[in-house]
């Protein structure tokens, strides 16, 4: 059975709780936003830090398998640590999953910093990770721009990630 990798058909598979969670091949706007990211937080990431697209896992529990589309974490931190940052692309198919799923399960495995950037309306949300849930730093909409320290400064703008 595969692991939490995207495969040659295009699918990815994460394990939650031991299920098997299989995400389809994703349109070409989705594969346009992750690369515009991955760009823009590689330029910007400090060498402590590590920037994957689908290579590296999170592993917070025997049972429990995670593969972000983008992720963010120490460079040499094993792979059952949060990561600094995941990140969501979201698709029609994804929309639930990111948005619900995702983000409960990002909350309780305490990953500092959410992220989910929506290609189809050039919207990108910040969550921020406090003693009692995420809190949302910002939402941000096509050419607005917002500058982030977490996990380092950076200034973001949805139109140019999704253009």
């Amino acid at each position: 059975m595969p692991t939490a990798e995207a495969t040659r058909d295009g699918r990815r598979y994460e394990i939650l709780d031991g299920r098997l969670l299989v995400t389809g091949p994703q349109p070409p706007a989705h594969h346009a936003a992750v690369i515009a990211l991955l760009v823009q937080l590689k330029h910007a990431c400090p060498p402590d830090l590590l920037v994957t697209v689908g290579s590296r896992a999170f592993r917070p529990t025997p049972t429990t398998t995670l593969r972000p589309d983008l992720m963010v974490s120490q460079r040499n931190a094993p792979v059952t640590e949060p990561p600094v940052l995941a990140v969501e692309v979201i698709s029609p198919t994804t929309r639930t999953t990111d948005v619900v799923l995702k983000r409960t399960l990002y909350e309780t495995h305490r990953i500092p910093s959410y992220w989910l950037l929506d290609p189809t309306t050039q919207e990108l949300t910040l969550l921020t990770l406090t003693p009692t849930g995420y809190t949302c730093e910002a939402v941000l909409q096509a050419e607005e721009s917002f500058k982030t320290t977490v996990p380092f400064p950076l200034t973001l703008t949805p139109g140019n990630l999704c253009g």
